[in-house]
């Protein structure tokens, strides 16, 4: 690779996670996610969650995007973490949002238990695509800068 060639662009899992059938969301973050310089690799709806993974480990993607809609988000992703570890994708950065629950309950409790699963972030139903590539700019960047910094070497 020529020494002044640009950086390849990161790449991203997206899906929507279990039998979710809800895309259009899921679309149109891919497509913000392709025009801000990321590669995308899009599974669709209806997506175990061992095939994110699966496609992560195959593209050695930079990180995992995850849809849910359909309210049954909290049980699909249970464990998805722990699939990551197994497959070797340990530091993997990992997204989940959409309407991740059954019922109004308070975003913030949402939030943590996502949290809580191993997952980076949790957006609420309605966040705007580019509150997402933000995020994401500014992940990637503090992960690129820990890795540079002294004293942060992993054994």
């Amino acid at each position: 690779m020529n020494a002044a060639a640009p950086h390849s662009p990161r790449t991203l899992v997206t899906g929507v996670i279990g039998s979710d059938t809800h895309i259009v969301g899921n679309r149109i973050l891919s497509m913000a996610l392709e025009k801000a310089g990321y590669k995308v690799v899009t599974l669709g709806a209806l997506t175990p969650a061992a095939a994110f993974v699966k496609s992560a480990v195959e593209t050695a993607a930079d990180g995992i995007m995850i849809s849910s809609l359909y309210g049954q988000g909290e049980l699909d992703c249970r464990g998805f973490r722990e699939l990551c570890i197994e497959a070797g994708l340990a530091d993997i950065l990992i997204y989940v949002g959409g309407n991740l629950v059954v019922g109004k309950q308070p975003w913030g409790e949402v939030e943590h238990r996502f949290l809580d699963m191993g997952f980076d972030r949790a957006f609420p139903p309605g966040t705007r695509t580019d509150e997402i590539i933000t995020a994401l700019d500014r992940d990637f960047k503090a992960r690129a800068d820990a890795t540079r910094s002294p004293g942060t070497a992993k054994p």
